[in-house]
């Protein structure tokens, strides 16, 4: 049975930084594209970021672009989601998913293309 746990969230203050983890149990984690996914409190689900199963494209959302970071590593089957220069609207609770091959191009932000998710770990940006 495939598993997610999302850590590493959090409190921080506005234009600080955080890191969150995917650790991820029960299926192969380097055949899966990676996606995060938040979801700020009254809002929708909203997609941001996407990681290539094996090589490094990556592919992020105008909303985190040049601020979050996305990567893996495939031998500890853990993917993760570096944040810089967090800002109040970063607030949400915020899941990883997983699904089969690479991540879509045009479309790696829906959520209903991921079969496998996460918890979810809160963040917070406020002072």
């Amino acid at each position: 049975q495939a598993q997610l746990v999302e850590s590493g969230g959090g409190l921080v203050q506005p234009g600080g930084s955080l890191t969150l983890s995917c650790t991820t149990s029960g299926f192969t984690f380097s055949n899966y594209a990676i996606g995060w996914f938040r979801q700020a409190p009254g809002k929708e689900r909203e997609g941001f970021s996407c990681i290539d199963p094996r090589d490094p494209n990556t592919y992020y959302t105008d909303s985190v672009k040049g601020r979050f970071t996305i990567s893996r590593n495939n031998a500890e089957d853990t993917a993760y989601l570096q944040m810089n220069n967090l800002k109040p609207e970063d607030t949400a609770v915020y899941f990883c998913a997983a699904d089969f091959g690479r991540c879509y191009t045009d479309n790696y932000y829906r959520s209903s293309l991921y079969p496998f998710w996460g918890q979810g770990t809160r963040v917070t940006v406020s002072s």
